[in-house]
């Protein structure tokens, strides 16, 4: 990988490439990089993305209007101009006034419309017959069987048999009607989202700590930071608009990157930290420890904002950097060396995602860096801040509004005043809704396993494929009654299995908004028609609530803006207020609004939180939480004795792949055959050489695929992409015990040479 030098235009180190324009091998040369040189291409991509095909209008097409979007793939919420020809959307540019990313784009959001010309796309309902063949019916035939079958259930086991699974997929008002007319009109208890994949520990640990959901950010940080942390997390990859808003930082950042391998952000760092999996909680207190013993704390930060310093500073004395040194993979020397970075700078921010959020002790690691920018005062000012990247487009719109584990609104079904103020708002009778939360993603799939769910309604997410220990999930949901899936595509791993599906319009064929990352509102715009007799998200849960019976509770519910209008007084009085966005048109013209928003007259374009140092609980004041680390549950053993991580392999591959297969571009720019990262060393014990098709094994499953030889990962540990199908018949299904997130990242693997 090419790199190292100083960039001209920031103050980091930049990486970078050089691609002859106009060049016919740019798909085999983009195939051959594979992840080891993604981050030199992820560049290009971003800044030249016409010389491989992306986003190039057919001859035909030359726009005649044009208007604007947010993209649909990642929590990044990019802004993107959409040309239009005889009011159709013919290709898309990157905006260059929207203040998320500036006039850039990743690969994924030149192919937005791309993606949606399949011919896998669903076009009319399917109805599965006993034999197990699908058959198109009409939407009146579907509807009438789905209700049905639903109301039938529940007759004979109870409310509680039937589930949902939402999505941090789709738009805020869509994923909110639907968890309003599960909950309040099928009667549906449990219901919950994707998001428990890669949101829900940053989601508890932020409750617990600052009392709301609150990632307390703004972009500008990236810009404004003097050391920034990144814990978990390979933005030149994973979120490649954020990286370059990394590197126009001119204050020439220290960059930290604590993960096993050697990413492409890792080799951009000023200093890789390769910790040993899930050495990560150990090596924070570690770091708290130095702190707290060279007296190196923000006093009158802490003494004003913050509770429990005494119990934590107790803790983190027998965390030494000594102590630790053996579990981390870190010396002594190394972890004073980088506390002694953090604290010689004046403004730092720490940013974690999956390595973190993926972990058995995933939610007391977040906090441990929560604990380290509260010793530090590092929150609430410019470039600083303890900040998760989300990981779907939309995840933070189901975080506060998807109903399922909480209240519309970021309210808990279990106040009785905040249950009193739901249903004062939106006129429905109290006793309509549930007075507990909903079962975890986890816990309804133990349920049908314990024979307690019966049927289950999916929404736009693939869990046949992205479910931890896929092998048994399979097994799992055909134990159901009765299985709904609704979806763009009729073909995913999780659709083919339902026993009705219904199909759905995808980004650009509907209208709505995305939250994203820095809670940042942004509108999702009608730009073409949906195939065949697909349907919004949005018209497809109105005709569920009709065909139930129970349409009369929702009649305000006529349009996603009729519903963004109804949501707003739910956040009156919350972190999350957004009273003063008047309506879409506002937000059109604002550039996206971040919350809390609850005065139309704020004309601030980026904000963060906390700048008051005033938290969310009762006192105000932030909590210190912490807990004694628990050992790996699969460590390496003699029998499978490397650790597997898991990962993203691609800026231009997307989690199953469910969409981004669907471009050609994408496919040609993203690895062409699973493979599996393993150290130089660890490969010449077993003779394997660059390309070999391995066979990977754990106590669940095994997978096929090529080995790529590299020092990037450590020697014990290999490496294989999340999007493959085959990565999940290998994960551990064990879980958080706070956030209930699966623990994707670690567990016990072999490999040998396939026969």
């Amino acid at each position: 990988m090419n790199g190292g030098d100083r960039s001209q235009e920031s103050g980091v180190k930049s990486v970078t490439a050089t691609v002859t324009k106009g060049s016919s091998s740019l798909p085999d040369r983009a195939r051959s990089l594979l992840r080891a040189q993604d981050g030199p291409l992820t560049r290009e991509l971003v800044r030249a993305p016409d010389r491989f095909g992306l986003g190039q209008l057919p001859i035909s097409a030359v726009p005649d209007a044009t208007t604007t979007s947010v993209c649909g793939f990642c929590s990044t919420g990019c802004g993107l101009n959409i040309l239009l020809k005889d009011h159709e959307a013919v290709g898309l540019t990157a905006a260059k006034d929207y203040p998320v990313n500036l006039g850039m784009a990743c690969p994924k959001g030149w192919e937005a419309l791309a993606v949606l010309d399949s011919p896998e796309r669903g076009t009319t309902p399917l109805l599965k017959n006993e034999q197990g063949k699908r058959s198109a019916v009409d939407w009146d035939t579907a509807l009438r069987t789905m209700t049905g079958r639903i109301r039938d259930i529940q007759e004979r086991h109870g409310n509680e048999s039937v589930a949902f699974l939402s999505t941090g997929q789709i738009a805020t008002e869509e994923m909110a009607f639907l968890g309003a007319v599960a909950k309040f009109g099928l009667g549906m208890i449990h219901g919950d989202g994707n998001t428990r994949q890669c949101m829900a520990t940053a989601v508890t640990a932020y409750k617990e700590s600052f009392g709301f959901d609150a990632p307390p950010y703004a972009y500008a940080d990236l810009e404004e930071s003097d050391c920034l942390v990144f814990v978990g997390a390979n933005p030149c990859i994973a979120h490649p608009i954020l990286w370059e808003r990394v590197t126009r930082n001119r204050r020439s950042p220290e960059i930290i990157v604590i993960d096993p391998r050697r990413t492409e952000t890792a080799s951009a760092a000023t200093l890789h930290l390769p910790v040993r999996p899930k050495g990560d909680l150990e090596f924070f207190y570690a770091l708290a420890n130095v702190f707290i013993a060279n007296d190196w704390l923000d006093h009158d930060f802490i003494a004003a904002h913050t509770h429990g310093i005494e119990a934590f500073a107790a803790f983190v004395k027998d965390f030494t950097p000594d102590a630790v040194a053996e579990s981390t993979g870190i010396s002594p020397e190394v972890i004073r060396d980088t506390a002694n970075r953090i604290r010689s700078r004046e403004r730092v921010s720490f940013w974690w995602t999956m390595g973190v959020n993926q972990s058995h002790q995933g939610t007391r690691t977040a906090q441990a860096i929560i604990n380290l920018a509260l010793l530090t005062g590092n929150i609430g000012k410019p470039g600083t801040g303890a900040n998760s990247i989300t990981g779907q487009c939309n995840a933070m719109g189901s975080r506060l509004f998807s109903n399922t584990t909480n209240l519309l609104g970021g309210h808990d079904f279990k106040n009785a005043a905040h249950r009193e103020k739901v249903a004062r708002s939106l006129d429905i009778p109290v006793d309509r809704i549930p007075n507990q939360p909903s079962l975890a993603y986890s816990e309804i799939i133990e349920g049908i396993l314990r024979d307690r769910i019966k049927g289950l309604w999916i929404i736009a997410t693939n869990p046949a494929h992205s479910w931890i220990n896929q092998g048994q999930f399979k097994d799992i949901l055909g134990r159901l009654d009765f299985l709904v899936v609704q979806d763009m595509y009729s073909t995913t791993e999780t659709a083919v299995l339902a026993d009705v599906y219904l199909p759905a319009a995808g980004w650009g064929e509907k209208d709505g908004t995305f939250i994203n990352s820095e809670r940042r509102i942004g509108l999702l715009k009608k730009v073409r028609k949906a195939p065949g007799e697909a349907l919004a998200d949005f018209h497809i849960v109105r005709l569920v609530a009709e065909y139930a019976g129970v349409g009369d509770l929702f009649r305000g519910w006529t349009s996603p803006e009729a519903v963004f209008q109804l949501l707003k007084p739910l956040t009156a009085g919350q972190p999350c207020d957004i009273n003063g966005i008047r309506d879409y048109r506002h937000l059109d013209e604002a550039g996206g609004i971040q919350w809390p928003y609850r005065d139309a007259s704020d004309d601030a374009v980026e904000r963060r939180l906390f700048a008051d140092g005033r938290f969310h609980h009762a006192d105000g004041k932030a909590r210190f939480v912490f807990e004694a680390p628990r050992p790996l549950p699969e460590p390496a053993n003699q029998r499978y004795p490397l650790t597997l991580l898991t990962g993203r392999s691609s800026a231009a591959t997307w989690h199953t792949q469910t969409r981004t297969s669907k471009s050609a571009v994408l496919r040609k720019l993203a690895p062409q055959a699973a493979y599996v990262e393993i150290n130089t060393e660890d490969a010449r014990e077993l003779h394997l050489k660059p390309s070999q098709h391995v066979v990977v094994e754990s106590q669940r499953g095994s997978v096929r695929a090529k080995a790529f030889v590299t020092s990037a990962i450590p020697r014990g540990q290999v490496f294989m992409p999340m999007h493959d199908s085959g990565t999940n018949l290998l994960t551990d299904a064990v879980f958080d015990p706070y956030s209930r997130q699966p623990a994707y990242k670690a567990c016990a693997v072999r490999l040998r040479r396939e026969e």
